[in-house]
């Protein structure tokens, strides 16, 4: 009996410890901003502001260094905002690059929907509207918070496309999920690109199939990286990834359409798109990306 009672005592230690040690998300809504914290300390915003082209998340903090793992308003390529989704050649529209009369995608109602404890949950619902034409797409997006260790973040992305109209896209690179790397963590500055396969770099891994790709990189005595997951229920799983050597990967299934033809969808067709962003200490291998996404595609 002393035995079993110790033991309860002992559990219910650890199980206090572990609370104790239990990261705490926050997340407040400041204008057109959802700024979300983990343990007092700032990770990342939902930035969805009527003069963007569209909602996407910067900074994105490393849990080692506090500087963000993405980047935006590169001087070559002003239209990688960081974490981002939208797509080109839509009926016609862009909404993926500037200038915003040629297509947006507009957040109407982003909203923190938990916030406190384990977890922060973001939800967003989006218009896809071009002056002058119908708009082709709404979207719902749902993104999950989390922090599971102190190396560890994960933004896990569901986004539902619904077509108001038929849809055609044709052949392009810009096209849905995509990352544009802080610069220092690119392989042209001696960062490493890697996908599930073990393929390294652009050219081993452009319009390669993959479940997921990982980017890092040394900053001063720390590895960080960031990687993207695509889940298997996914249409077009696993997508080929668009990737550059400059710090820029996508799994993006628009560029390689069957004998080059458009995709096609029907008005009321639904997408449902599903990504885990692990935002990383250590290399791929130290930072078991593998093992995250058996855990994620379960």
């Amino acid at each position: 009996m002393k035995q079993v009672k110790i033991f309860i005592v002992l559990v219910l230690l650890l199980s206090y410890a572990f609370q104790l040690q239990a990261a705490k998300l926050t997340a407040v809504k400041v204008g057109s901003k959802i700024n979300v914290t983990i343990d007092g300390k700032y990770f990342t915003s939902y930035i969805f502001s009527a003069d963007e082209k569209y909602p996407f998340f910067y900074p994105v903090n490393g849990p080692l260094s506090g500087g963000s793992v993405t980047s935006m308003r590169n001087g070559e390529y002003p239209h990688h905002s960081s974490l981002f989704f939208g797509c080109d050649q839509v009926n016609g529209g862009n909404y993926w690059q500037e200038g915003l009369e040629r297509g947006r995608i507009i957040s109407v109602n982003a909203e923190i929907l938990k916030e406190g404890g384990d977890s922060v949950v973001v939800t967003d619902e989006c218009i896809w509207s071009r002056p002058g034409a119908g708009s082709p797409v709404k979207d719902s997006r749902k993104f999950v918070i989390t922090s599971p260790s102190a190396v560890v973040r994960l933004i896990d992305v569901e986004i539902t496309m619904e077509m108001l109209l038929d849809v055609s896209i044709k052949k392009t690179n810009h096209s849905l999920f995509s990352a544009r790397m802080a610069a220092d963590l690119s392989v042209n500055n001696g960062g490493t690109l890697v996908n599930a396969e073990g393929e390294s770099g652009e050219k081993a891994t452009f319009g390669k199939t993959s479940p997921w790709m990982d980017f890092s990189g040394k900053r001063g005595d720390f590895v960080e990286g960031m990687a993207i997951l695509q889940h298997p229920s996914n249409p077009w799983y696993p997508s080929p990834w668009f990737t550059r050597d400059y710090g820029f990967f996508s799994p993006t299934p628009m560029y390689w359409p069957k004998d080059d033809k458009e995709t096609v969808m029907k008005k009321g067709e639904k997408l449902v798109l599903r990504y885990r962003v692990i935002v990383h200490g250590g290399n791929v291998s130290e930072a078991k990306i593998a093992d995250q996404f058996d855990l994620f595609k379960k």
